[in-house]
């Protein structure tokens, strides 16, 4: 009886999984944003991420009529995946942010220094991804993943956010559970030497960081550069990519913003949405037509009611990928002001 009953829930389970398969579009709706997350957390790129998500689906439509249900679609998903960002990753450098170059932070009158040859992580919206765990998706992971060889970053991610065992990892990287468990080990070492544990994991928003928030857009929109100071932490970072240089503390911060960036009062709104698990605006500057144009992505990481990490991503096309508007006009501040 129960070797039947084994055997019954086996080909039950086959032939669910056969079927899932047989509906790609579905399958597809299904999986696009965990897989999405994946694979950003692979390549530090959404826009790469979403490349290797659609050759993942082609893989797996090409090889469909294979799988023969020894794992769920999910798992068997998820290996092509990994193998397909392994391949794409390939003889290329990491991404890194500007604070991960291994150079000093520097002073506010410090010649900015752009670098638009280094391919730089990017932030990923909330909305395009399934996050179960915030810390798995959290810029500062990231970007430690990037400072880990293809292989380890894959082990890490399969074994301590995905949760599989030794064995099935091994089998999905073609090697043994000795090297993935000594991979995974040296992993470790260097994601403690960065500093990263458990509560460096940004909880959802207290009431106060809600406010806090409100009063740093509102900062921002009057350039009231004390206000923004008093938000900061003492040890407070800001680094904006492509721009190779990073100012640490808030009164070099404050010097950056009030003496080298262009907008003055009344020059710069934001649009709130979120990145990573963190709080995020996109910041508009206006225009010599009176309008507003986007300006810069900022990702927050905040430490109780103060600010502690800004990066703010100089790459205006992130503001298509944030479903952010184009443009805004002239009276838009008015206009929410009334609203």
């Amino acid at each position: 009886m129960t070797a039947g009953t084994s055997t019954t829930s086996t080909t039950t389970s086959t032939t669910t999984s056969t079927d899932e398969l047989q509906d790609f579009p579905t399958l597809t709706a299904r999986y696009q944003r965990e897989l999405l997350a994946h694979c950003y957390r692979m390549s530090g790129s959404v826009h790469e991420a979403e490349d290797l998500v659609q050759e993942t689906f082609l893989r797996a439509w090409k090889a469909s009529a294979d799988f023969q249900g020894r794992s769920s679609v999910r798992t068997w998903l998820y290996r092509i995946a990994t193998n397909v960002c392994l391949t794409n990753l390939e003889g290329r450098p990491r991404r890194p942010l500007p604070t991960g170059l291994g150079t000093a932070d520097a002073l506010p009158g410090d010649e900015l220094r752009e670098n638009g040859e280094i391919a730089w992580l990017e932030p990923v919206p909330d909305a395009a991804v399934v996050v179960a765990e915030r810390d798995s998706i959290r810029l500062a992971f990231v970007a430690a993943l990037q400072h880990l060889p293809a292989r380890q970053r894959a082990v890490l991610i399969l074994r301590d956010v995905l949760r599989w065992t030794a064995a099935e990892v091994a089998e999905a990287l073609d090697t043994t559970v000795a090297a993935v468990n000594s991979a995974l080990q040296r992993a470790h070492a260097q994601l403690a030497a960065r500093g990263l544990t458990e509560d460096t994991v940004q909880p959802d928003l207290t009431p106060e960081q809600r406010e806090l928030l409100d009063r740093y857009v509102e900062a921002f929109w009057r350039k009231d550069v004390d206000t923004i100071v008093s938000m900061l932490t003492a040890e407070a970072v800001w680094e904006m990519p492509p721009f190779t240089s990073w100012y640490v503390g808030p009164d070099h911060i404050g010097d950056l913003i009030g003496n080298h960036c262009p907008g003055g009062s009344f020059d710069m709104p934001m649009l709130e949405t979120s990145a990573n698990g963190q709080p995020a605006f996109g910041l508009y500057m206006r225009t010599p037509e009176g309008d507003f144009a986007p300006f810069q992505l900022q990702v927050l990481e905040l430490d109780d009611t103060r600010v502690r990490h800004v990066s703010a991503f100089f790459d205006t096309s992130l503001f298509a990928t944030f479903g952010l508007p184009a443009r805004l006009p002239a009276d838009f501040r008015d206009a929410a002001d009334h609203r």
